[in-house]
């Protein structure tokens, strides 16, 4: 083998290692074709994306919070508060098991705030404890996992609800999940639009450009003048009101609530975001590759289960993928360095 071809084959291996993530959803999608062509259709990626909508935000916060450095093990359990509090203030006044009896009509903007806003405050205890305290996010954001649950499960068993799911949604809020504009559901370009702020955030403000230089490397981002400590607070601050707006359409979406609800989301996130080459040590990673993870993640889940694959095959699948992820992710920041 001559120089050139040495150097055509070195060129194509890190073409290929670069877009594996591309190769592997097309390679996943001729396959289940394959096996069953109905699966290559508009309706079946449109019922994909539907599906995968609200974890799409939830990436888009752990993007984030990747990026930066870190990690948010407390992200499901906060969409499933933001859920509870969207349900438990957004039924209709006609349904028999209100959770605010007495309480009139509510305009669908309170939910939503609340949502938000218990999210956002979760989400701010996070950034304020690692980056004032110094402790690891893995501890703290388990802590405040722990925490969020506890104050759905108080929150959720208070009478006369008393731990009962919770249903009735008023419409107003069930369109957001379940509407259409144009044929196009509108959850779908409510996501679409939060990638694209996320996207303009990361590449084209001085938030973003900060978020990358300390997940690169928090002493260096230091010295050169950035304050690591409020560019941390405001990558969670940030991170749990994207979650707040999850589990508001998380509710929309389904039509109701439970303490249940959140319940690994953030371990789906993480998956997403790390296949989709975003680096789980920091420093790296983009929204439309995020966007790419969240696609092969859903495929994987619709389309095996579209061709009756059995659900505990399912979770090895996944693991592998993930694993094989990672370890392109190594390779590629060793390369780099």
């Amino acid at each position: 083998m001559d120089n050139s071809e040495a150097s055509g084959y070195r060129r194509a291996a890190r073409w290929t290692q670069d877009n594996v993530i591309i190769l592997a959803l097309i390679v996943l999608i001729v396959v289940i074709t394959l096996i069953n062509p109905r699966f290559f259709s508009i309706n079946v990626l449109r019922d994909v994306v539907l599906q995968n909508a609200t974890r799409l935000i939830i990436a888009c916060g752990m993007t984030f919070v990747l990026i930066s450095g870190g990690v948010d093990l407390s992200a499901g359990r906060i969409v499933g508060l933001a859920a509870v509090m969207t349900a438990s203030l957004g039924q209709n006044l006609e349904y028999a098991r209100r959770f605010y009896p007495n309480v009139g009509d509510i305009p669908i903007i309170v939910p939503f705030l609340a949502a938000v806003l218990i999210a956002t405050i979760l989400g701010f205890f996070n950034g304020y404890i690692i980056a004032k305290f110094k402790i690891v996010p893995f501890i703290v954001t388990l802590g405040i996992q722990i925490v969020a649950w506890g104050i759905n499960l108080l929150y959720f068993d208070i009478p006369p609800n008393s731990s009962q799911p919770i249903g009735g949604i008023k419409r107003s809020i069930t369109w957001l999940g379940s509407g259409l504009i144009s044929g196009i559901p509108v959850i779908i370009m409510i996501a679409l639009v939060l990638c694209g702020i996320c996207w303009f955030i990361l590449a084209k403000l001085r938030f973003g450009r900060n978020t990358y230089a300390v997940g690169g490397n928090q002493e260096a981002a230091l010295v050169s003048g950035i304050r690591v400590d409020r560019t941390l607070i405001g990558v969670y601050a940030l991170a749990g009101a994207l979650y707040g707006v999850a589990g508001f359409l998380e509710c929309s979406r389904t039509g109701g609530a439970t303490s249940a609800y959140g319940l690994n989301y953030e371990f789906d996130a993480i998956a997403a975001c790390v296949v989709g080459g975003v680096s789980n040590t920091g420093g790296i990673g983009t929204v439309p590759g995020m966007v790419l993870g969240v696609l092969v993640f859903g495929i994987i889940n619709y389309g095996l289960t579209f061709v009756g694959v059995n659900p505990y095959w399912q979770n090895i699948i996944k693991g592998a993928i993930i694993i094989a992820a990672v370890g392109f992710d190594i390779r590629k920041n060793i390369r780099r360095k």
